[in-house]
């Protein structure tokens, strides 16, 4: 994301960045120095730092106890206004949590009159971060909409508005809760096909021009051979990890608690998945790595 953000920006703004991965910063610092086009690049020394005097900051976090430590260490004293006016600053959070912890973080930051806060979860993973092919769901006013678009767009091919500041982590929420269902779902539907004899990529061509067809049969099968590139042909290294997955799972159903709608399947795909994280040959994968875990089950 912050390749594709460094190319598109014009040579005379800067990119600060910072990661706790000092490694991948430095090797981030070495590739974009080799670059004759695009804005500058700079390392930050903590979040603190990184938004000192930046006009826009983007935060890419794990989850929510990640996202409020950050916003402290930034929010802790006011930001310098000696080249961006404090109200003006924008931050764009592009971490997955849950809508609550996000309102929470934007409060803060509209309290403490330091900048206005949107919510921008995105969805493509690593394949669409490292292709700029990611789609983003924005919560915004309507009257930061435009200026928020355009870079989120350097870093994806659409932005999806889908109402005021937290609507866009409901909108995620609410696609990867049936992600996470349709994974495990793909997963027992091959499982069943391969059982009873047919061929694994005899019946994932016929499950994508049939009814049920989804992206984790179609882009994702967690089925080795039958998707070619897919995270099962390469051991389910890569991908969308399984943590990663778990934990979306457990903030749908935390933020549907908080709006009163009920989720039959959740309580047992939260098994599945955590049953499948014990295992050591699972652990760390792609979250189509649940097929395996099905299968060993069997």
């Amino acid at each position: 994301m912050a390749r594709n953000l460094q190319a598109k920006l014009p040579s005379t703004d800067t990119l600060r960045i910072f990661d706790v991965n000092a490694e991948s910063l430095e090797r981030f610092a070495t590739e974009t120095k080799a670059l004759s086009a695009g804005a500058a690049v700079e390392i930050g020394t903590s979040p603190r730092d990184t938004a000192h005097n930046s006009e826009t900051i983007i935060t890419v976090l794990p989850g929510p106890s990640h996202v409020k430590n950050v916003f402290a260490q930034i929010l802790k004293r006011p930001l310098s206004e000696e080249k961006v006016a404090n109200p003006d600053r924008l931050f764009i959070d592009c971490s997955t949590i849950d809508p609550a912890s996000s309102r929470e973080t934007a409060r803060a930051v509209h309290t403490t009159q330091q900048g206005r806060f949107v919510d921008a979860p995105m969805s493509g993973g690593v394949v669409g971060a490292t292709a700029g092919t990611l789609t983003f769901m924005l919560g915004s006013p309507d009257s930061l909409v435009s200026r928020v678009e355009p870079i989120l767009l350097a870093m994806g091919k659409r932005v999806l508005h889908c109402g005021v500041q937290g609507a866009g982590l409901s909108g995620k929420l609410a696609n990867n809760y049936l992600l996470a269902i349709n994974n495990i779902a793909t997963a027992e539907a091959m499982n069943l096909g391969i059982k009873w004899g047919l061929d694994a990529k005899t019946l994932g061509n016929l499950i994508n021009i049939s009814t049920g067809k989804c992206w984790p049969s179609e882009i994702n099968n967690p089925v080795q051979g039958v998707v070619e590139g897919s995270p099962a042909s390469r051991d389910y290294s890569g991908g969308f990890g399984l943590s990663l997955m778990k934990k979306d799972l457990g903030l749908a159903v935390l933020a549907a608690e908080e709006a009163g709608a009920r989720l039959e399947l959740a309580a047992r795909a939260g098994e599945v998945y955590e049953a499948a994280e014990q295992q050591d040959d699972c652990k760390g994968r792609d979250f189509s790595v649940v097929y395996r875990y099905l299968t060993r089950e069997a």
